[in-house]
């Protein structure tokens, strides 16, 4: 098999990242060499691939799913938004500079040439690349200069199957409406649906299925269902943001006593949320996304995670009261993490001249450090110890934290008395680290907290995976898929006329 398709939405969150992540384990599993590959994403939440460039997350877990080594080319162009109006720009993994609104169609056009020329290089090299859109093909306000929905499809000439979210409602004129708004050329990519997030008896939606079919002459391959544990990696929103109690494995035998509270602080600009999926995971936490002061006095441990704007972030702090409620949780030694930019924060000092442009500003003043930022951006993936557990996790950074010597030192970071600050990323995903760690945490909080038998992250990363391989593999019609993949646009796809086009 040598082919590849593109998994587009009818809106964002409809499901495409979990259906190109679960296509990329089915087809690995099969012994296909499969790629993933999103030639435009917006997202703070990113990843540092082993050759030192920078991809978005979901993409990460997308290659990790495959079974290849994540790499540049598999997100060749990384939007991180700064404010509503600008955002910093990656290209090919390292930083490219700035687009704004105000130039946003003229840049688009050498970030569109990277995209296509990463895309030819992974075709040349895997049997299979499977293509994510970005938020919708129905945004035809958007249709000009399009590289990442059915621009991408013509310019690759790639079939796309597009994925609708029946748990938003409306998904049936969705799947329709969204082929009626596009024009015949890109009409002619669109080779079938899959509805995702399904609840219920398939039959009551069978009627459905078939007028959807019967007007817009494609079939719905699958009907994916609602799959609770199964939460990846998140590009568009906080991870597990909507998850305030603890997720424990049903068959891990969980014996914790006591549930440990954490409030992780949901920042206006927040990055690399996924930090906390391991704590969302581990049995007996509970976490809660917030941005009440009450709730992040009241928890055992207080989370200030990454940003992409620290001094901004700050500034939002100290407007919210937040900032008051971490200073007397530290004043009382009551725990708090910091995590990058939450590290940054936590200093006595920052000198901005480059994120923000603001010059030396004062930071909360709880670590006896400073930061200084510069145009260098730190992208690594080192390793490192801490009371004998071993310790992995990846820098994505310009400002750098130099001061005093910590009371205990902590992974690039340091401990002060219960304040921990470290500019790594990904510590929490290792598990021995986490578990003694967090065993820490309650006894300085007074919480008969304890870790569980339960399995580690990674593997709860690997199940995860597999359910959503197997859900294809069973609500899908994969000899349809796969002939898609193998041969492309089909012939003789009818026209939908819903809307006039011009010409």
């Amino acid at each position: 098999m040598r082919g590849g398709v593109l998994i587009a939405g009818t809106t964002s969150d409809a499901g495409k990242s979990m259906v190109t992540a679960g296509l990329c384990r089915l087809l690995a599993r099969r012994g296909v060499r499969v790629a993933p590959f999103k030639a435009q994403n917006m997202s703070n939440n990113s990843m540092v691939c082993p050759d030192g460039t920078e991809i978005g997350r979901a993409q990460w877990v997308q290659a990790v799913a495959a079974g290849a080594t994540p790499e540049s080319a598999m997100n060749p162009v990384l939007l991180k938004p700064g404010s509503d109006r600008r955002s910093h720009v990656v290209l090919r993994g390292r930083p490219w500079g700035e687009l704004g609104s105000a130039n946003f169609h003229e840049g688009r056009q050498a970030l569109a040439e990277g995209a296509r020329t990463a895309l030819a290089e992974l075709r040349d090299r895997y049997d299979v690349v499977v293509c994510e859109g970005a938020g919708s093909p129905a945004e035809v306000n958007l249709r000009e200069g399009d590289y990442v929905n059915m621009g991408l499809a013509r310019a690759a000439d790639l079939p796309v199957l597009l994925v609708g979210d029946i748990d938003r409602g409306g998904v049936l004129a969705a799947l329709a409406g969204t082929v009626g708004l596009l024009d015949p050329a890109d009409q002619r990519h669109v080779a079938g649906f899959l509805i995702n997030k399904f609840r219920g008896d398939v039959d009551l939606l069978r009627p459905g299925l078939d007028t959807v079919a019967g007007v817009t002459g494609r079939p719905v391959l699958g009907v994916l269902p609602w799959l609770a544990d199964v939460w990846l990696d998140s590009e568009d929103t906080l991870a597990g943001a909507a998850v305030t109690a603890t997720i424990a494995d049903p068959a891990s035998g969980d014996t914790t006593a006591g549930t440990l509270r954490v409030a992780a602080v949901r920042l206006p600009r927040v990055s690399n949320a996924t930090d906390l999926d391991p704590l969302v995971a581990e049995p007996g936490v509970s976490v809660t996304f917030t941005t009440d002061p009450d709730t992040v006095a009241a928890a055992d441990l207080a989370v200030l995670p990454g940003t992409r704007a620290t001094v901004d972030d700050l500034d939002w702090l100290r407007r919210t009261g937040i900032a008051r409620a971490v200073e007397r949780r530290a004043e009382a030694g009551r725990p708090v993490l910091g995590v990058c930019g939450g590290c940054q924060m936590l200093t006595e000092k920052i000198d901005d001249g480059v994120e923000s442009a603001a010059g030396r500003v004062p930071g909360l003043g709880l670590v006896p450090h400073s930061v200084r930022f510069t145009g260098d951006k730190t992208l690594r993936t080192p390793e490192g110890s801490w009371r004998g557990e071993r310790v992995s996790g990846y820098e994505i950074h310009h400002g750098t934290v130099d001061g005093a010597r910590p009371a205990e030192p902590f992974l690039p970071g340091g401990r002060h008395d219960a304040v921990w600050a470290t500019m790594w990323h990904g510590l929490l995903e290792n598990d021995g680290f986490r578990r003694r760690w967090l065993t820490e945490v309650a006894e300085r909080a007074g919480v008969a907290w304890r870790p569980a038998d339960a399995p580690g992250f990674a593997e709860r990363r690997e199940r995860m995976l597999d359910t959503l391989a197997d859900a294809i593999d069973t609500h899908v019609d994969t000899d349809a898929l796969d002939t898609l993949i193998d041969r492309g646009v089909p012939d003789g796809l009818p026209r939908l006329e819903l809307t006039r086009h011009p010409g």
